[in-house]
């Protein structure tokens, strides 16, 4: 078994690097996604004890009290760093421009939804996951979706 500094792919692409004993996780480590979020945790026995996650962009994620995108904020993390636009133009996600969604999909976060497919592909258009009932139902409640139409504001006469 795995044992003492090392560095392990996992088959989703996601490495780890730190600590192993006894072939898990255990120690100082971090996780390292292939979007290029970064969890560096405590872990025993392979579960994290504690961590903190780090998303692409350097936005640090805390599991309490994070107000990021809530009703107490609700700028993105490159409006924080940037500043906000203008009046009149609007920023709809954290990347600006945001991705083009393909036509009748959802972009989740990680990727693209097709709902009629039930499937998620990053967007580079591979193979990510099977969405579940309660995956398809927040994404269609919550996610930005492309729509046939654009949509402008229409200036009162």
């Amino acid at each position: 078994r795995m044992e003492g500094q090392g560095s392990y792919t996992l088959p989703t692409g996601t490495e780890y690097r730190g600590t192993l004993r006894d072939g898990m996780f255990d120690g100082e480590g971090e996780l390292l996604f292939p979007n290029g979020g970064t969890y560096r945790a405590v872990w025993h026995r392979g579960v994290a004890t504690q961590g903190k996650y780090t998303f692409a962009d350097g936005l640090e994620y805390t599991d309490k009290k994070w107000h990021y995108c809530d009703s107490y904020d609700r700028r993105f993390y490159t409006e924080i760093c940037s500043g906000l636009k203008p009046a009149g133009i609007s920023q709809l996600t954290n990347l600006d421009p945001p991705r083009k969604i393909p036509e009748g999909c959802y972009d989740c976060g990680d990727g693209f939804y097709n709902p009629e497919t039930r499937v998620v592909v990053d967007y580079k258009h591979r193979f990510l996951r099977n969405a579940d009932d309660d995956e398809h139902e927040w994404i269609i409640r919550t996610c930005r979706k492309a729509w046939k139409e654009t949509t402008q504001h229409q200036a009162k006469p």
